[in-house]
């Protein structure tokens, strides 16, 4: 008998037992509050809802929450974290505003069906550490609007910021006469045990952030919506305005530097506006590398072919320093770019960078670059999005009707307009399903629907039995009886 391996082993289990008992206190807290909060009316839900909002939203905690989320995971910039954290829930808040989500929510007397809206329970939330307060917030709110209690396990560098939400939103409950026991979070360090523990004990699982958090909860044996991988790409066509189309990439690929999955990694250009689409860039501050350079900014940025924490997130400015280019930093860039023409690992440009670090490719005309872009996809982000900046609209129907994707973003700036924007009707959400292509059971962005069961009542109506003929007569003269 190995003594050493025994005793080893006994202690795992020891702690596997208590991680599991601290988790299931969580729960029981939470099903206790859930059971009466369901049934309170619509009224204390969205007053619940609007509490979470308010949480994240009033200038001051704002600012602290995204303060605390870029000291402790050192990912993006403050102030756009702030713009974020506000922008985000008044989004959520103008799409929920007058949805009813208990009781009778539909009453079709033609089919006899009536419709009610029914709470799922409680809601385990996945967030990543990239969107540390914004993420949670979204999820807490849709929960509450459901009436569901939720716990959160954010990622272990997010904790902090997700536990000072939490606070803040217990705080407004107190106000509102509200039972905390409807939030909470794991607590800290945040284990891949206790998350695990969570999702098998939870009635839904809601899962943003890295695909093995997503690939943990679609095995956890409970219902879950997980995400699909981002790399985003978007095509500029020829008749784009392409002083537009620059200043929206820009925009897009700088914002937080970069830590939305909804920022271009790569942009595919018709070759007749290459070279002017490439000086538009320019003139929005992007720096384009030389083969030398994109050698140096390639060894830095991935280790062992992962990602490197030195660049992820980080200013254009910083990671130029990091790799050695201080000629291209000291032209103050706001984002990087290389060109590029391969696929795959060995390509790792082509891949999602989480920097503001844009790939370029050429395209001879639109239909070469939708197949470049599915070449990109093929390794990494379908499923996701694709942009296309164009003057002929019509061009967006045929891309979303060839390429692996859930939405196709017509002359936007892409990681505003993904999760929704008050300039188009995507609803607002942090969380974007990217269907089958992306190994996700849903395509559309994650919102309060999915945090509802709904119950059906079958009336008896007139039997009206169709006539075969009438249903398989075209098939009959067209390919015979």
């Amino acid at each position: 008998m190995n003594v050493r391996a025994t005793a080893t082993e006994t202690a795992e289990a020891h702690a596997d037992e208590a991680v599991n008992e601290c988790v299931a206190a969580l729960v029981a807290r939470a099903r206790e509050a859930q059971r009466a909060f369901e049934f309170s009316g619509q009224a204390t839900l969205d007053t619940a809802a609007a509490a979470c909002a308010w949480a994240i939203m009033e200038p001051a905690r704002n600012r602290q929450l995204a303060e605390r989320a870029v000291r402790d995971t050192s990912l993006g910039n403050i102030d756009d974290k702030i713009r974020k954290n506000w922008r985000k829930t008044l989004g959520l808040l103008r799409d929920l505003h007058g949805q009813k989500t208990c009781g009778v929510v539909a009453n079709d007397p033609t089919k006899g069906i009536v419709e009610i809206a029914r709470a799922v329970g409680v809601v385990a939330a996945v967030t990543p550490s990239t969107n540390p307060a914004a993420t949670p917030a979204n999820k807490i709110i849709n929960a509450l609007k459901c009436g569901n209690a939720i716990i959160v396990a954010p990622s272990p560098k997010g904790h902090s910021s997700c536990a000072l939400l939490i606070d803040f939103i217990h705080a407004e409950f107190a106000k509102a006469g509200l039972n905390p026991a409807l939030v909470q979070c794991l607590p800290a360090p945040v284990s891949k045990a206790a998350t695990a523990a969570l999702m098998r004990q939870a009635d839904l699982v809601v899962a943003t952030g890295s695909q093995s958090n997503v690939r943990m909860a679609y095995t956890s044996g409970t219902p879950a919506f997980g995400v699909g991988a981002g790399n985003v790409a978007s095509i500029v066509e020829r008749s784009a305005d392409l002083h537009d189309t620059a200043h929206k990439i820009a925009l897009s690929k700088t914002f937080d530097n970069a830590t939305s999955c909804s920022s271009e990694n790569s942009v595919v250009v018709e070759d007749a506006v290459y070279d002017a689409m490439l000086s538009a860039l320019s003139r929005c501050a992007g720096v384009l590398l030389d083969a030398t350079q994109k050698a140096q900014l390639q060894a830095v940025m991935w280790r062992d072919g992962k990602l490197s924490e030195h660049c992820t997130a980080k200013s254009a400015m910083e990671i130029a320093r990091a790799a050695g280019l201080d000629d291209v930093a000291s032209r103050e860039p706001r984002f990087l770019m290389v060109e590029e023409t391969g696929f795959g690992a060995e390509h790792p440009f082509s891949g999602e960078k989480l920097s503001p670090v844009l790939t370029i490719y050429r395209a001879r005309d639109i239909a070469d670059a939708a197949d470049i872009v599915r070449r990109i996809y093929a390794y990494m982000g379908a499923g996701h999005s694709v942009g296309l900046h164009t003057a002929r609209a019509a061009l967006a129907v045929a891309l979303g009707e060839q390429l692996p994707v859930a939405r196709v973003i017509v002359n936007q700036a892409h990681c505003f307009a993904t999760g929704g924007n008050f300039d188009n009707g995507l609803p607002f959400s942090l969380s974007m399903g990217c269907g089958t292509w992306g190994r996700n059971n849903f395509s559309g962005n994650l919102d309060f629907h999915h945090y509802l069961n709904v119950t059906r009542v079958a009336y008896p109506i007139a039997e009206e039995m169709p006539e075969v003929d009438a249903l398989l007569g075209d098939y009959f003269r067209r390919v015979a009886r």
